[in-house]
């Protein structure tokens, strides 16, 4: 990677490629502004040089392993010179490379040591049940003996995951003692495909008390360690054994002192980690009206919650979180509430062949909507929904209200048939 010189500030590094996000970059990262990092493997696969070819504000691509340890330290005595302005980080394993480079350039950043808690669920349980936020009982384990130890000592389900994986990937409820030999092999299984290096991650893998309740996410933007901004999410979940997302709707639909709540629970997890500049995206159940924390990511949320954030209140979310990462102002003052609402609603579909997608036009055509995408193609095969990555497609919607907004998603989801043909 050649650096251009004579500029008059230093580039945005993003660490991790994110497709869907160019168009939002484009609004107001200047020409030449931009430099990706990515995992040369996950640039192969992705075709990522292919997606950037072109893009105006991208100013090139640095291949670097920077999911491996000492990477961030590494890259910075390799680029003296390149004197960032900012360090983003845009997917979730990218975050402790970025929080140890932003260090290194002297950069606004979460902190390594609260990237690290982040990453990893099992530190994160520690550090914040240390603080007095409630959590789940929980701990690790090494195989289906210590998944039965657990269930002999608590009443109900328990969940199994992995303790460093994102997209629900490896993630299941376990409700009888019989579902724990083959809920251990199918979690075991981890592949994110085109998503990662090929380079194999380390398993640590978790088992955990289910809770039950309606779930949330609350995205907060973070100067300092202090709040300016704070957004509740409701999620829906699809039926079945592994916690997938189905819906999120923005605002969460719930009474203001629950929303209250949710956002200082989330205050407290932040100032337990040492988390200082950025966003974090932070889930939660609610049982018994008690927040449970599931899980602390510490970058932007996926599955089109800032696109609905940015549209429900309105807000320039994404540009005030680089603003924030730049150690520059606001571009303009943060709202405190939603003026309307918004809503995705992701699409599914069974296990077998795709034959045929119908209904893609239709489902545009209803009020509000402003995104069909059905990734589903005749040919595609699927093999049911077991994390994240299985989801067919996304719709969608605003509308003065959250319920109103998550009805007309609905509907215009209901409007797609993907017809799949079962193999033997």
């Amino acid at each position: 990677m050649n650096e251009q010189p004579g500029t008059t500030s230093g580039p945005v590094l993003v660490v991790g490629f994110v497709g869907v996000t160019l168009a939002a970059l484009g609004e107001f990262q200047p020409d030449d502004s931009v430099i990706y990092v990515e995992e040369p493997d996950v640039v192969r696969k992705r075709h990522v040089r292919d997606q950037i070819d072109g893009v105006g504000f991208v100013r090139g691509l640095i291949e670097w392993e920077y999911h491996l340890a000492g990477k961030a330290d590494e890259f910075h005595q390799a680029h003296p010179d390149l004197a960032p302005c900012a360090i983003v980080p845009a997917i979730e394993y990218a975050t402790p490379f970025a929080a140890r480079l932003a260090e290194r350039y002297g950069l606004p950043g979460a902190g390594l040591g609260a990237a690290q808690i982040l990453r990893d669920k099992a530190l994160l349980r520690q550090v914040s049940a240390a603080a007095g936020i409630a959590n789940p009982a929980s701990v690790r384990v090494t195989g289906p003996a210590d998944v039965l130890a657990f269930l002999r000592d608590r009443p109900g389900p328990v969940v199994l995951k992995p303790a460093n994986r994102q997209a629900a990937v490896g993630t299941r409820v376990i409700r009888d003692a019989a579902e724990v030999e083959q809920a251990w092999a199918d979690c075991l299984v981890q592949d994110e495909g085109i998503f990662v290096p090929d380079r194999p991650m380390e398993r640590s893998m978790l088992v955990e008390q289910y809770v039950d309740g309606p779930e949330y996410s609350v995205e907060m933007l973070v100067r300092d360690g202090g709040a300016l901004f704070v957004n509740v999410t409701g999620k829906q979940l699809f039926p079945g054994p592994h916690p997938v997302e189905m819906a999120h709707i923005v605002p969460a639909d719930i009474p203001a002192d629950l929303a209250h709540a949710l956002g200082a629970q989330t205050a407290r997890v932040v100032e337990a980690v040492g988390f200082r500049d950025g966003i974090v995206h932070c889930e939660w159940i609610v049982s018994d009206g008690v927040p449970y924390l599931v899980e602390c990511a510490g970058r932007l949320a996926g599955g089109g919650i800032i696109d609905t954030i940015q549209l429900a209140y309105p807000v320039e979310l994404m540009r005030s979180y680089y603003a924030v990462m730049k150690g520059e102002d606001l571009p303009a003052e943060l709202p405190r509430r939603a003026k309307g609402g918004a809503a995705v609603r992701f699409l599914a579909t069974g296990p077998g062949r795709v034959v045929g997608v119908h209904g893609v036009e239709e489902a545009r055509q209803v009020d509000g909507v402003f995104l069909v995408a059905v990734t589903a193609e005749p040919g595609d095969r699927f093999t049911g929904l077991r994390h994240s990555w299985d989801r067919a497609g996304i719709v969608m919607a605003t509308a003065d209200s959250p319920a109103e907004a998550l009805r007309r998603a609905d509907t215009a989801a209901d409007r797609i048939r993907i017809d799949i043909e079962g193999e033997v």
